[in-house]
């Protein structure tokens, strides 16, 4: 029976190449890299452009990678699974238990940016009052059910498009207004000799491989394709083109306005909006700041529901204490324990970034610490493409050979130059998860499931 006839009995394949490119980009957000910037900024020193541009090499060999598993599991697509059945039930865990916390991790970094933005409107009110406001309404409006639709969710990508190309323009009116500018202004913002340096170059890259978070997403749409197969692949890349293409061009306009100076640690998360009112002033300032601010709100809310329902799943499979975790509310069935403790740990982990270091969680930290979760499933699913495509195909060709391999060797150079922080805090997440996993599974003899539960 053929993948098309057999969902008759399931989702309906109604989604082209282009249908599922839009929501590719929808996803990710046309203005992806505008709230990061400031930290890829200082981090490797005004190479931004450089930066994205590498990290969407890697990208898009990881998406060759995702997309061609797709093409075996059609209906699971996540890299847990992937890696758990090319490899290891042990190493998918691993995998699933890496992705976990970068799941954790992406609504605590939204309410940080959310509450630093908000005090470029409401300067008079503190900090920690905006981040429990922001986790307090995180958590209630899940509570309720609130789901933005992807019909919103397109309205707002078209919005932030527009927004976008206002910002081009100012910059273009900004750049004809200087005098005196040579060739090396143009180029400066892809290579600056006086500031160059690989090794921070590619520890700037592996903050901005966090414009790229999602794309593998696309694999959960394999029912619901229209020549899944094909259709998959061709989408995960274009989609990691096109939002690379996009992002460089913004962070190149803002490295023209800018320059590579670096910004002040207070202010590094309203980085793009003072890069804004140097182009245009006032106007265009709070146009950005809103712009990401509303941005970070939906990502924050979505990411917030979505570990919820993947510690459901979890405790659906009594991967975790069923009791808890796989408890649905009466009448809204909402996993509602998950999303009030999810809310807890955001608000927990955002209210750090007011202490000192070593305890400190600042944006930029918890970024970090969220890639290092994404880059081990990244490297994972490229060695599982390896195997399957690789040392298991009755014909072996070069290029079976060669992206899995660059794609998991740019990965794990990239992996490797986070910072020690967020490196040492990963590895104490991987240890944990170690432990339990062992127990969990008899030292690994039983397989364990991530799987999330279908909408």
């Amino acid at each position: 029976m053929s993948q098309d006839s057999a969902s008759a009995s399931g989702l309906r394949r109604s989604l082209t190449l282009w249908n599922l490119v839009i929501i590719g980009i929808v996803m990710i957000q046309p203005i992806a890299p505008m709230g990061i910037y400031g930290v890829v900024n200082n981090a490797a020193r005004g190479h931004v452009v450089t930066t994205i541009l590498i990290a969407m090499v890697a990208m898009l060999l990881t998406a060759i990678s995702y997309g061609m598993l797709a093409r075996i599991y059609p209906s699971a697509g996540s890299a847990y699974t992937y890696v758990g059945q090319e490899l290891h039930s042990g190493l998918g865990f691993i995998t699933g238990w890496a992705m976990l916390m970068d799941y954790i991790l992406n609504p605590l970094i939204c309410i940080i940016l959310c509450s630093k933005l908000t005090q470029n409107i409401l300067p008079e009110i503190p900090y920690w009052i905006l981040a429990i406001f922001y986790a307090v309404a995180f958590t209630l409006l899940n509570l309720r059910g609130v789901k933005t639709s992807a019909r919103i969710n397109e309205v707002m990508a078209g919005a932030m498009s527009i927004v976008v190309v206002v910002f081009f323009a100012y910059v273009v009116r900004f750049v004809i207004q200087l005098h005196g500018v040579g060739p090396h202004f143009y180029t400066r913002p892809f290579y600056d000799p006086q500031q160059f340096q690989l090794s921070l170059i590619f520890h700037g890259t592996s903050i901005a491989v966090l414009t790229y978070i999602g794309f593998d997403a696309l694999s959960t749409f394999s029912e619901e394709v229209e020549n899944p197969r094909r259709n998959i692949l061709l989408a995960t890349v274009l989609v990691c083109l096109l939002v690379g293409i996009l992002s460089a061009l913004e962070v190149y306009a803002a490295q023209l306005v800018w320059g590579g100076k670096p910004f002040p640690a207070d202010q590094v998360e309203s980085a793009f909006p003072l890069v804004a009112r140097q182009a245009g002033g006032a106007f265009l300032f709070q146009l950005l700041n809103f712009t990401i601010l509303v941005a970070n709100i939906g990502s924050g809310m979505g990411a917030q529901l979505a570990v919820s329902r993947l510690l459901y799943g979890m405790g659906r499979s009594e991967s975790i204490p069923k009791g808890f975790f796989a408890k649905l509310h009466s009448k809204k069935g909402i996993p509602a324990n998950n999303v009030i403790l999810v809310g807890a740990l955001a608000l927990g982990g955002a209210l750090c970034d007011m202490l000192r270091e070593p305890f400190r969680i600042s944006y930029e930290k918890g970024a970090e610490m969220l890639n290092f979760g994404a880059f081990i499933a990244f490297m994972g699913v490229n060695v599982a493409a390896f195997v399957r495509y690789f040392l298991h195909a009755e014909r072996k060709t070069v290029w079976n050979f060669a992206w899995p391999v660059l794609g998991f060797s740019i990965c794990a150079y990239i992996w490797w130059e986070l910072g020690t922080p967020a490196k040492i805090l990963g590895a104490a997440w991987l240890t944990i998860g170690l432990i339990y996993g062992a127990w969990k599974t008899s030292g690994f003899r039983k397989a364990i499931s991530f799987d999330v539960p279908a909408e």
